[in-house]
């Protein structure tokens, strides 16, 4: 499997390079953000302690296991499916900052890789990542302003709003044209297998607006959903053992 792995590095590396690249602009991204509001609120950067590692390990196996689990979409081709690995990223975003949201993404895809390998060239591996980051980032951003209901819920809806343009995006420009070339197909194949399920679906631009992006939207709806309403009894048990008593109910304050 390791083999078959490192191969499937060696063939693909341009698609291997592009991954990096963004992984490394994401982390750039989350340390900037959690880098300016420790400043503007004075507090100490803790850095990677050892309760957060253990919450990244955990995290990020229940993501990895979560991956496993795809619903198909009625309305959609068969080869997209729903699945809530985010929801872990989000909720390590909201109680210890955006890099531990990235952080979770990341070694979700790598658990991924190392016990199924890639089926897609990295094609699909990637997608999930930048996907995934289009909401994990801005919602955790957004909440490290300043953790309220409030905050919390314009946070989920801005993230359900980019996740779906990012995926709308993605798809249109990217994973479709390279998913056609990757199994010798046309496009308009591709494009055919939307048209199955809802004759409205003529072209690209029908095929995103009517299966694409309802996925991504009901994605985000979904993960928000659920985030709002397990978050505030998870945050306390999260990042209890760790906190001072003032800051213990603080979080037991959030959302």
């Amino acid at each position: 499997m390791n083999n078959n792995l490192f191969a499937s590095v060696m063939e693909n590396t341009v698609i291997v390079a592009v991954f990096i690249l963004l992984i490394v602009a994401m982390f750039v991204a989350a340390r900037i953000a959690e880098t300016y509001v420790a400043k503007k609120n004075g507090d100490v950067n803790p850095g990677m302690t050892t309760r957060k590692m253990v919450i990244i390990g955990i995290f990020s196996a229940i993501s990895a296991v979560l991956m496993l689990f795809e619903v198909p979409m009625p309305f959609a081709p068969s080869f997209y499916k729903l699945d809530l690995s985010d929801l872990p990223a989000v909720i390590g975003g909201f109680a210890f900052g955006p890099i531990t949201g990235v952080m979770i993404e990341f070694i979700k895809i790598l658990l991924n890789l190392i016990l199924n390998g890639t089926q897609t060239a990295f094609i699909g591996e990637l997608a999930n990542f930048i996907v995934g980051c289009s909401y994990v980032l801005p919602a955790s951003i957004i909440y490290i302003f300043k953790k309220n209901r409030q905050i919390a819920m314009i946070s989920c809806l801005t993230a359900t709003m980019i996740i779906t343009l990012v995926g709308s995006s993605l798809n249109a420009f990217y994973l479709l044209p390279a998913f056609a070339k990757l199994y010798g197909m046309p496009l308009d194949a591709l494009i055919g297998m939307g048209t199955a399920i809802n004759p409205a679906i003529n072209n690209m631009f029908t095929f995103i607006l009517f299966a694409v992006a309802p996925i991504n939207l009901l994605k985000g709806s979904v993960i928000s959903g659920i985030t709002l309403l397990v978050y505030k009894k998870l945050s306390p048990v999260i990042k209890n053992a760790s906190l001072t008593a003032s800051e213990k109910r603080a979080a037991e304050s959030e959302i």
